[in-house]
């Protein structure tokens, strides 16, 4: 008991035993689904640079160089020689 309990006049009032509350909460209300994560877009958007080709964008993207064909067919429309391509060009990178 505490001291202030004499002067409160709780000295023979039984108290509640909260000695095994544990911490957390609880509910009973039903959990709610977790929201499915956003699709990966099924492509992103590369802006080249001066010294860019189509293999250093499929390395620094793909990990592989030898995946620029990849970068090359998804660009047919705006890349006429994969050997010649300018900065400024905005690219599509499929997803590997």
């Amino acid at each position: 008991m505490g001291d202030f309990d004499d002067v409160l006049g709780n000295k023979d009032k039984s108290r509640p035993d909260f000695s095994n509350v544990k911490s957390g909460g609880s509910s009973t209300a039903p959990s709610a689904p977790s929201p499915a994560p956003p699709p990966a877009p099924a492509e992103r958007t590369y802006v080249v640079v001066s010294g860019d080709s189509l293999s250093k964008i499929a390395k620094r993207e793909y990990g592989d160089a030898n995946k620029w064909p990849k970068i090359y067919d998804a660009n047919r429309d705006i890349i006429k020689d994969p050997n010649l391509i300018h900065p400024g060009q905005k690219l599509k990178i499929p997803n590997a």
